[in-house]
């Protein structure tokens, strides 16, 4: 895998097919593993993706509906049995926490899990939530039939070398590396700062936009990422549908990814009345430039 990647394991929706498995997708972010929505029959989706429990550090649900839920236990039973060493944090809507508490006890098992609850209540204005090494978590308030929150990976802050000025001032080899760690090397008497030869990296970004209508919130966090992940339930003939069930259509997708400035949509959460995707990129396409309909088990790298 590439060093930030996206697995789709489930692009269903309520009902699943046999092409389509429930909710979920893994993503690589570094040595980060995030888990978001594990829907019924996840592991044995990690299973023909070639994951492991071990590379899972976080777990993150939009909401307490089934189809983004019911694969927990399995998956928290797991990373237990498989003696996971390292803390999993588990990402959650407040209000869903008594089914939380219910999927961790659906049935009987040796707990072992480093499980660090993070139970989560935001606006529609993005929050940062969670802060590693190598990347920032957000949330923002999603507009679902019930509570529902959306997600934002980005890199954390950090700067990167301008080659070319490193070497206009004779700056290479081992002295990129001294320079990197002291913050200053002298080359033919000439001290250089490792700020004049750097620079603010841009952040390579990520969002997933789950069951909901569209909103404020969903446009923050997809605003101007590298890949949007966003729900396209029903096609536009069925806006009232999905208006009435708190879903969004593939033209409604395409609206969201043009109005945030988003580099890729990939559409997911297909209902199971459509057997083929094609019309779906085809409404997203007309508002936005680069779509691709996910399908269970595709790999899509990020910048």
């Amino acid at each position: 895998m590439s060093e930030r990647e996206l697995v789709a394991l489930g692009t269903g929706s309520l009902v699943p097919t046999r092409e389509r498995n429930q909710s979920g997708c893994f993503l690589r972010w570094g040595p980060t593993g995030i888990l978001f929505d594990p829907g019924e029959g996840t592991q044995r989706q990690m299973t023909l993706a070639g994951i492991s429990a071990h590379r899972i550090q976080i777990i993150c649900l939009t909401h307490l509906h089934g189809d983004h839920c019911l694969g927990l236990p399995g998956v928290l039973q797991r990373i237990s049995l498989d003696q996971v060493p390292h803390p999993v944090t588990l990402v959650y809507p407040v209000s869903g926490q008594e089914y939380v508490d219910r999927l961790r006890a659906a049935s009987i098992y040796h707990d072992r899990t480093d499980l660090r609850l993070l139970p989560v209540e935001v606006g529609a204005e993005p929050a940062e939530i969670l802060r590693l090494s190598g990347l920032i978590l957000h949330a923002a308030a999603l507009d679902h039939r019930v509570d529902a929150i959306g997600y934002r990976v980005q890199d954390a802050p950090g700067r990167v070398f301008d080659t070319g000025a490193l070497a206009a001032r004779g700056i290479a080899g081992p002295l990129v590396g001294r320079l990197h760690r002291e913050g200053r090397v002298s080359v033919d008497g000439v001290i250089t700062r490792l700020e004049e030869v750097t620079r603010e990296r841009t952040p390579a970004s990520f969002a997933l936009v789950q069951d909901t209508r569209p909103c404020r919130g969903a446009e923050l966090l997809a605003d101007g990422v590298d890949l949007l992940m966003m729900e396209a339930t029903y096609l536009s003939d069925l806006a009232g549908k999905a208006r009435e069930y708190g879903h969004s259509t593939a033209l409604d997708a395409g609206r969201v990814a043009a109005a945030a400035g988003v580099r890729r949509l990939a559409l997911t959460h297909f209902s199971s009345r459509y057997g083929s995707t094609e019309p779906h990129v085809a409404e997203a396409g007309s508002m936005h430039d680069d779509v691709v309909a996910l399908a269970d088990l595709d790999r899509l790298r990020i910048r």
